[in-house]
């Protein structure tokens, strides 16, 4: 349990497991299952809480990287499981229903090849052995050998290669054992197997190579990289190697050291926060990298979702008929997802769509009321000045952040009676914003 307690501990900076994405039950004679839904103490859409074991085969490591917690240069205790110690420890926690599969990473204790074998044993222990069918997801190790990347793939759901720094520059300044070629070059052999695995679809037994696919996590804050940078690595991530997710990382200083954040500054929590929602318009919404920018900007708006900045640059395309306009600019309206943009699609075919329809069908009014015409209709209340319409597209908290940052400087009056101050989580939000990008 010590172990449990060292190694655990030192794999919750690792971010990148939210959903399974695999749907798969045991074979006759074997346990466990993996639903295509949410994991780590996420929730699924049935309500139910879905945990898993999050934990490092070892956190001793050979590497000095800067921002990593369990770096060799580090003071901290270290730790090993053995394959059939972690492999049974899994087992026992899925029996006793604490867990539902396993997220396994490690660090690099002698060469990437031996670290990969180790993990390769455990999780051979878990499927052949103990037969168990459950979600597992496991990292692959840059610098190891393509035939055991392989092999760690048809053992485990997921597999994922972290590049940790979006640059190259940063990564030599911060991790100088570690090259970009070592990262991306698993990343294009994880890719090659699950096209290859798809192939053999129609063999109805054939072993699948990561069924649930492959991620990847960056660490936001650590170096001076834009937004604009990270979101078109992202974009170029999703188009050569299909990911499934890219994951964002708001870096916690845990280490002094003088290329870094000093230990105690805020994580930028609420850049992390825009970079997911930019990612979701990248993968859903049909949006490019520079489209979220203009030509002057790095980053994304701090106070202001990123699809609302996009339409308040382009007001020249609003307001736009919602029962004319085609499904890809549906989609660009703030307050029209996915599946209501389908639905108004759907719905406008047998007859025209008023307000009050598009309020069932799942339009958020208070934010499409701005840029739709429902029917040759206007909302009656929207605003149409710039600043105000600004400020009625941001939450109650956002619009306070922004009023007391732009607030204009004036000179305190002896006789004032109330001195206007941030409350100390507003504060600390701020801190977050002014953080190095």
């Amino acid at each position: 349990m010590e172990k449990l307690r060292i190694l655990s501990d030192a794999a919750k900076y690792d971010v990148a497991c939210t959903s399974s994405g695999a749907q798969k039950s045991a074979r006759r004679g074997g346990i466990g299952s993996a639903e295509a839904v949410g994991i780590c103490h996420s929730f699924a859409g049935d309500g139910r809480c879905i945990s898993l074991l999050k934990v490092l085969q070892t956190n001793a490591c050979v590497y000095d990287c800067a921002y990593c917690v369990n770096r060799r240069s580090n003071d901290t205790r270290r730790a090993s499981f053995a394959p059939r110690e972690l492999a049974e420890l899994t087992i026992a926690f899925y029996r006793r229903n604490y867990i539902e599969g396993l997220f396994l990473s490690s660090g690099v204790s002698g060469t990437p090849d031996a670290a990969t074998e180790t993990m390769i044993e455990t999780l051979r222990i878990l499927r052949e052995e103990y037969r168990f069918s459950g979600y597992i997801h496991a990292k692959a190790i840059p610098g190891a050998d393509a035939a055991l990347v392989r092999r760690l793939g048809m053992l485990a759901d997921r597999l994922s290669v972290n590049i940790e720094l979006p640059s190259g520059a940063s990564l030599q300044r911060l991790a100088p054992d570690k090259t970009k070629a070592a990262i991306l070059g698993p990343m294009g052999l994880i890719q090659g197997g699950i096209h290859e695995s798809r192939d053999l679809v129609r063999f109805r037994h054939a072993p699948k190579f990561a069924p649930a696919g492959q991620s990847t996590q960056m660490i936001v804050g650590a170096t001076n990289e834009s937004d604009r940078q990270i979101l078109t690595l992202t974009s170029a991530l999703y188009t050569r190697y299909q990911l499934k997710r890219v994951f964002y990382s708001a870096y916690i200083p845990v280490n002094e050291a003088r290329a870094l954040p000093p230990v105690g500054t805020p994580p930028p929590l609420w850049r992390e926060h825009r970079l997911y929602q930019a990612d979701w318009l990248l993968r859903f919404y049909g949006f490019s990298s520079e489209e979220l920018f203009d030509k002057t900007e790095g980053r994304l708006h701090p106070y202001l979702d990123p699809k609302c900045h996009w339409a308040l640059r382009h007001r020249e395309i609003f307001p736009m008929e919602v029962n004319r306009a085609p499904y890809e600019l549906l989609l660009r309206v703030p307050g029209v997802g996915v599946k209501s943009a389908w639905r108004i699609t759907r719905a406008r075919r047998a007859a025209a769509l008023t307000w009050d329809a598009l309020a069932k069908i799942g339009v958020v009014t208070k934010r499409a009321r701005h840029f739709l015409i429902a029917n040759g209709k206007r909302y009656f209340d929207a605003p149409a000045a710039n600043e105000e319409l600004l400020l009625d597209l941001m939450s109650p908290r956002e619009r306070t952040l922004y009023r007391q940052e732009t607030a204009p400087v004036r000179q305190l009056s002896l006789f004032e009676e109330e001195i206007p101050t941030l409350s100390p989580v507003e504060r600390k939000e701020l801190s977050c914003l002014a953080a190095p990008m």
